[in-house]
């Protein structure tokens, strides 16, 4: 009888490769079957590991929920952050850009976007998730921040601006998202878009002006 050839041994994860994978795994379990869907046991199940392996990374499901959506708010901040630096320096072209750039995030990345506003399944105090929204925060407000440095910044009305930005332009996803516009979009002229009825509210309230 011949010798059987001994099986391949499984390749290990390296230190931090598993982490990555299962949040790869957890993301894609999210924007396919939405937050119902995603527990540890699928995260695990997804990257071909045991059941206790996400424990040993995320103690539990808020841990995993948190964790990921850290990753959301990091890939959130970049995608501003690119957005305003293509703008330039006039304020108001920074709103506008951050407002079509947050609304672009929420709409191709649906499950994660309505991950990361759900602060009663997230424990913002993991470092991972405190970093990314103090990064988000920074983002969001420096959309409305005047680049000369020799003018005098107020506190308030940079807070105001950036909040009600922040309001206009979440309030517009969220509807998006929810399918309220749909009758609204469906009625604009033909060439008129998401896109396009965004840039006019920005327009309309001259929000960084």
């Amino acid at each position: 009888m011949s010798e059987l050839a001994p099986a391949p041994e499984p390749r290990p994860y390296h230190h931090g490769d598993l982490k990555a994978a299962l949040l790869a795994k957890a993301e894609t379990i999210l924007e396919r079957e939405g937050l119902h869907g995603l527990t540890l046991r699928a995260a695990a199940r997804a990257a071909g590991v045991s059941h206790a392996a996400p424990a040993n990374h995320f103690g539990d499901l808020t841990g995993l929920l948190s964790e990921l959506a850290a990753v959301g708010f990091n890939r959130f901040t970049a995608a501003l952050a690119a957005a305003q630096l293509e703008a330039g320096d006039s304020p108001g072209g920074r709103a506008a850009a951050m407002g079509a750039a947050y609304v672009r995030f929420a709409r191709t990345c649906p499950g994660m976007f309505l991950l990361m506003f759900r602060a009663e399944r997230l424990d913002a105090t993991r470092p991972a998730l405190c970093d990314a929204l103090d990064a988000a925060r920074k983002a969001l407000r420096a959309a409305t921040r005047g680049v000369a440095p020799e003018t005098p910044v107020d506190p308030l009305q940079t807070a105001a601006q950036a909040a009600a930005l922040w309001s206009l332009v979440h309030g517009f996803a969220m509807l998006l998202l929810d399918g309220r516009l749909d009758g609204m979009l469906a009625a604009l002229p033909e060439g008129d878009t998401a896109e396009t009825l965004l840039d006019a509210v920005l327009a309309m309230t001259r929000i960084g002006d």
